[in-house]
Parts: structure tokens; sequence; C-alpha cells
């Protein structure tokens, strides 16, 4: 009988440990050159130390001129690939795999970053001012950006790491692709699903052929956009049907993006056509747990699920309905060794408080910027708080950013590419 501490065997024969995955979280917490810092090293090697069988970053960008956010850790050429190295070592220490996600923000840009915005179409994110207006990507940008996945993933093998997850979910730039409601481009890029689907598939099959095949290559993928006219659970399941001929190793499914946060949440989590509406205790903590049993039964590759879960109750069902593996980021914040705990037969089940601002999107900032807080702690191996008000987490997020937004325009001042690199 599969059970959460189970070994998962993955499609290219490289074997996770056990079914937890920590799965990547927002930290901020790059140096000021974009490099991994002495403290996120700490927080990675709690990670690992704690029992989890796979950690996967926080975003990695592919590009020092598009990152989602100034202190988001950057990897697009070896100048600094000694830290890379020491990073994937310290966040393995606890035999564990250690994957890079890697990432571009596309529209999803602050404009305090002094960069342009680049976007399938030149259509801006609702309600959200604090955005840059984006412009239309050309078809070289386009090509340029497969490139620059390709490089960050043949970096990420040379440094150490174990795989790469390529996040085609939560708004970011081929999650922006893939939708109909972002996508309005009459070119090959555009238009229907196939083509809507491109730059994806481009990635893909561009990064699995330029690593070995004993590196593994994921992809994170939105059930669902929740939004209406939006991308859906028809697309994501023809999507994934058709990852089954390209050789992925993993896919995460999530759900939502900046203009419908559900992965914040349950309520709106509920609302795909797709989902049960009943407010069952197993649908409020594993949000997307029907969708996942579909899928599972026919893609190829395993499939891990995040999104709510905290109780091995849950995570003992996901396993049993045939899900691989089961990611959190919440709980493996607030308890870092959760898995260990979980392996005594002990259930500490770590939960955030309930945090309601009114608007869903000024909510999903409270509680990232009070899941923020907890990072720090444990990156600056300070002792726990037993609590923190959420509006003062908010109020010294914003702040951080903006002073971590003046220290990068400073930094991209002189900023040259040097284009892609070589293997070694």
């Amino acid at each position: 009988m599969t059970t959460i501490f189970t070994p998962l065997t993955l499609p290219n024969g490289a074997v996770i440990p056990n079914r937890i995955a920590k799965a990547a979280t927002q930290e901020n917490l790059a140096d000021n050159d974009q490099n991994p810092s002495k403290e996120l090293f700490q927080l990675y090697k709690a990670w690992s130390e704690g029992g989890s069988g796979l950690s996967i970053s926080g975003h990695i960008m592919v590009d020092r001129r598009a990152v989602g956010g100034a202190g988001d850790v950057v990897l697009e050429d070896d100048s600094n690939l000694d830290t890379f190295k020491e990073w994937a070592k310290v966040g393995s220490v606890g035999g564990n795999h250690f994957w890079l996600q890697i990432n571009h923000p596309g529209k999803q840009l602050f404009y305090n970053l002094g960069q342009p915005a680049l976007a399938p179409s030149a259509i801006p994110l609702a309600n959200a001012s604090m955005f840059a207006v984006p412009q239309e990507i050309t078809e070289s940008q386009i090509l340029e950006v497969i490139e620059r996945f390709k490089t960050t993933s043949q970096l990420a093998e040379r440094a150490g790491f174990h795989g790469v997850q390529i996040h085609a979910a939560h708004g970011y730039l081929l999650s922006q692709f893939l939708s109909p409601l972002s996508n309005k481009r009459e070119d090959k890029w555009g238009g229907s699903r196939e083509n809507r689907a491109r730059l994806l598939f481009e990635v893909i099959k561009t990064v699995r052929s330029a690593v070995s095949p004993g590196f593994c290559v994921g992809v994170k993928i939105n059930s669902a956009d929740f939004q209406r006219g939006g991308f859906d659970n028809d697309d994501a399941q023809w999507v994934i049907e058709q990852m089954n001929s390209m050789s992925v190793d993993l896919v995460e499914l999530s759900g939502g993006n900046l203009e419908s946060p559900v992965i914040m949440g349950p309520d709106a989590a509920l609302s795909s056509d797709k989902e049960s509406k009943a407010a069952s205790t197993i649908a409020r903590e594993a949000y997307f747990l029907t969708f996942a049993e579909e899928i599972s039964k026919i893609a190829t590759m395993p499939i891990m699920l995040t999104g709510g879960i905290t109780r091995r109750a849950v995570m003992d069902k996901v396993v049993e309905s045939g899900v691989a593996m089961i990611g959190m980021a919440t709980a493996l914040i607030l308890k870092p060794d959760l898995p260990n705990e979980l392996k005594k037969d002990l259930d500490p089940n770590p939960r955030m408080p309930s945090i309601n601002w009114g608007q869903k999107s000024l909510t999903a900032l409270v509680k990232i910027s009070y899941l923020n807080h907890y990072l720090r702690v444990v990156a600056e191996n300070q002792e726990k708080s037993s609590s923190v008000w959420p509006s003062w987490a908010l109020a010294k997020q914003l702040w951080g950013l903006n002073s971590r937004a003046k220290v990068y325009r400073k930094h991209m001042e002189g900023y040259t590419y040097k284009g892609p690199v070589t293997t070694q």
C-alpha cells in the first residue's frame, strides 16, 4: 500500500524518497545581486533536514530584466554558479531532491522596478495599479524567452540541482499565453488552444533536449484560472494529455492568478465546474483534489497536488486517490520539520489564522506577507514567535519590497546580458 513515505520513481528513473514536497514559496530573499543569500541557505537546509522528499525553490527568474519582485533570485549566466552549487548542496543535505522552479513574470511585474513588462497581448492586469502596463511581446523576444529557459535549466544541472520545474501557472508569462483572456494574438502563438500552448510546449521540449536524461523536468500548471472565459479544467486536461509524450517527470496542479488568487484560500478554489461545490472537509483542505484524481487516470507522469493541505488524514486521502505527490507551502513554512513529525505519528496540523480583508487580492497580499514573516524567522534562525499582527507583517513586507526595488533599479543601470552559456 502506497503511503506518504513510500519512495516515488519518476519516469526518468530518478527516485524521490517520499511523497511530501515543499512547494515553491515566494521568499524575496535574494542578495542584492539577485543570487542565493545565506538566509536562503538556512531556509532550504531547514526544509531538507525536516524530512521533505522534494524541495522546489521559489521561482528563479530566467531574465534579470524581468523579475516577479526585487528579491527574486536570477540565474541567467554562470558568473556566480559557485553560489548556486553551494545552495544545491545545502538544500539537499537530508537526502531529498532539490529542484529549481524557473519562471518569467510576463506582465506580473511591479512598475517600481523600472523595467518593461512583456505579455502575449498588451492587456493590463485588472485592478492592479502596482504593475507595469505591458507591451505585446515580439516573435524575437518569444524565441529569446525559450532560449533563456534552456540556459537556466542547463545552469541548474551544472550547479548540482536534481531538476527544474517550469512555472506555467499563477498568471506568469507561460500561463498568460495559455489563457484566452490574456492572449489575443493572431499569429502562431495565439488564437487556438494549440497555438496558445505552443510557447509552453516549445519551452518543455527545448529544456528536455538540453539537459541529461537523469535530470528531472517538471511543470506547474493551473487546473483552472478561475476566471470566466479563461483557462479552465478542459484546457488543463488537454495540455497534460499533450505533455504525456514530452518526457515530463512530474506535473504539479495548482490554480488561480493575481486577479483570482484562489491558492491563498479555499472559497474560490471550489468554484471550478469540475470541482465539487460541497463544503466537505477534504475539499476545503485539498483545493483541487477532484480534478487531480481525474487527471491522474490519464497522465503518464506522476501528478503533484498543492493547495491547503496540512493534516495527515488529508495527505493519506490524496495519496490513496492516486495522486503521487503532496505539495505543501504554508504548512512547511510554519513547521519545516512537519514530515519528521508525521513519521513519528504526530499530526501538528500547522495552519495560518483566518485572514479576510474583504477584497480578494488584498487578502492574498496580507496572507503572503504573514507567511513571509515566518519564512524570515526560519531563514534568520530566529526563535519563532507565537503570533504576529497581519497588518504589521503587511507593512513590513511593503516597506521591504520598496527598499529592494530601489537597490534593484540601481543595479540595473549598467546591466548588459552576456548571452547564453555553453554547458561544461
